[in-house]
């Protein structure tokens, strides 16, 4: 899933060129793809202490053991900060988390593949330097403090703004990690639909992925821990967007909210601007305080999109944004979840069915309960929220059989859900698993978590 090409460096003259920058995400059911994204937690094996970015075991030095791969460096300044290759990228999050945003492909088989060849290249070079990585939703054991800074521009301004907004804006940044998915749509029907069914169904999500009780070596109180951080960072650009389900909704009523969520920067030249606070509407107009007589083009456009953190976001695509990070197969899992939801119509109409009786309080107080009781949260109809699942992971196991999407072997796509019906068929989700290894075998010590639970 490609953001903006140099050919969209052009200045923006009217919200109508934004409308058609979403609508222009539109594609033919053929052309629909699947671009899959992780991170991960980076720790030295010998202290379980967390990467720094310089050093023998530094972020930097892994960005560069990955080059032996065919993997080409993206430079700020002077220092490595992403690798790309094939449509693929590896990019540093503020804390040093390292994410694989996989290429655009057609099928899971592909994704499952190529997020296993990447964690055996990381696994590699991680092994050499003596660094392994951890997939959980939130840092188990290291303090704020404790936890490095990576060398991006951006992410000094954020670290400056987020406090301002948020009790827990710093958390998000540099002690969380999650696994997402970006999804196609057909037309603005379709996305509408699609964006309705998904942000209802997120906090499913968020209680199959459940994967981040502990903070600082002791348990949270959460399931969701990651979760929970969402509700107190910047509501100016998170949470479940109740005007998505309002009559109307449109490409255009998503470029209002974008237009009116604060900016956060402006990249020219290198070199990151702090407009913290600041108005796009404004930068249309050419008023923007921070870079006055200027007009944005459509990089900063999507620039500033990729500040909005909603559990589901709209660019050209759609991204699910509701699960913790984890182990291997639930990176898989993740995909072929909302995948055999939202690209089967039969799939998505049953989906839908399910939710559009929800009130905007409803998905509200869903979306706050599953933080703590996950697959024990009540819904409206008096159910709990492992009867959904069961019912839902049902529909979805139909979307993928119904695509026909076979490996080598005939099978098709839908074994990937294999890992999340085991946990609905336990009634217990993986942080539920692991607090009863802590308070059982691991004796109240975090610290088998790095091994247990690493890649």
């Amino acid at each position: 899933m490609s953001g903006p090409s140099k050919g969209d460096a052009i200045e923006i003259t009217n919200k109508t060129q934004l409308v058609d920058f979403a609508a222009s995400g539109c594609k033919p059911r053929d052309k629909w793809r699947i671009g899959t994204e992780h991170e991960k937690f980076g720790f030295t094996l010998d202290t379980h202490e967390p990467m720094t970015y310089e050093g023998p075991k530094g972020i930097r030095t892994m960005l560069e053991g990955l080059q032996r791969f065919g993997w080409q460096p993206d430079f700020e300044g002077d220092n490595v900060i992403a690798l790309s290759k094939e449509g693929c990228s590896i990019s540093l999050e503020p804390g040093g988390q390292l994410e694989l945003s996989g290429a655009a492909v057609e099928n899971l088989h592909e994704t499952c593949s190529e997020v296993h060849t990447h964690l055996a290249q990381v696994r590699e070079v991680g092994d050499e330097m003596g660094v392994g990585f951890l997939g959980l939703g939130f840092s188990p054991k290291w303090t704020r403090e404790e936890t490095p800074i990576m060398p991006k521009g951006r992410y000094q301004i954020m670290k400056r703004y987020m406090p301002t907004r948020g009790q827990h804006g710093l958390d998000m940044m540099f002690r969380s990690c999650t696994v997402q998915v970006n999804l196609d749509y057909a037309s603005e029907t379709d996305m509408v639909k699609k964006f309705r069914t998904s942000l209802a169904l997120q906090p499913l999500a968020t209680a199959l992925f459940a994967n981040s009780p502990f903070t600082e070596g002791r348990p949270n109180g959460h399931l969701s821990h990651r979760s929970y951080i969402w509700t107190d960072t910047d509501p100016d650009r998170t949470g479940m967007i109740p005007f998505v389900f309002e009559e109307g909704f449109s490409f255009e009523r998503y470029v209002d909210y974008a237009l009116d969520v604060p900016m956060y920067f402006v990249y020219r030249d290198g070199t990151y601007i702090d407009v913290s606070g600041q108005s796009f509407r404004d930068f249309l107009k050419g008023e923007l305080p921070g870079l006055p007589g200027e007009k944005p083009n459509l990089v900063d456009w999507d620039n500033h999109l990729t500040t909005l953190f909603p559990e589901v976001r709209m660019k050209r695509f759609l991204e699910m944004r509701g699960a913790d990070g984890g182990p291997w197969r639930r990176l898989c899992a993740l995909p072929a979840f909302w995948v055999g939801l939202l690209y089967d119509d039969r799939a998505l109409d049953a989906a839908w069915d399910l939710v559009k009786d929800w009130t905007a309080e409803d998905r509200q107080r869903i979306r706050d309960d599953v933080i703590t009781h996950a697959l024990s949260t009540e819904l409206p109809n008096g159910r709990q929220m492992q009867e959904l699942a069961a019912e839902v992971l049902e529909i979805a196991s139909s979307g993928l059989k119904a695509r026909k999407r076979m490996d080598s072997f005939g099978e098709d796509e839908s074994h990937f859900l294999n890992a999340l019906k085991t946990i609905v068929k336990l009634r217990k989700t993986p942080a539920e698993e692991m607090l009863e290894r802590f308070h059982g075998d691991w004796k109240e010590n975090i610290d088998p978590v790095f091994t247990e639970y690493a890649y």
